[in-house]
């Protein structure tokens, strides 16, 4: 099992953390919502949990929960800027479709 992040997306994980003051990494998962199912969830991670997994990528920690990891395994987090938006994206080979607004997936 492996999560990933490109060289840009562990570049602003370390920037949002140093800005932050504090956090031991990123955590990743999934939750249920949405036409096609699931969604993603990405935020701070001050502490790990019972039952988590870490994975430590390119210097940044990513930390998820037993529950998502089945989801999410193979997973390679990205940074994207594409005219006047930006954001994380997440490149999961288990992703089978997504609806059409992109806001949920399924596998």
């Amino acid at each position: 099992m492996s999560i990933t992040l490109s060289n840009k997306a562990a570049d602003r994980v370390r920037s949002f953390l140093e800005k932050r003051g504090k956090g031991v990494g990123l955590r990743l998962g999934v939750k249920t919502t949405g036409c096609s199912g699931m969604a993603y969830v990405i935020e701070f991670a001050d502490e790990v949990g019972e039952g988590d997994t870490v994975f430590e990528d390119n210097g940044v920690k990513v930390i998820i929960d037993a529950k998502s990891l089945v989801y999410l395994d193979g997973t390679e987090l990205d940074y994207t800027k594409e005219g006047l938006n930006e954001g994380f994206k997440f490149n999961n080979p288990n992703e089978k479709d997504r609806c059409g607004c992109g806001e949920s997936f399924n596998v």
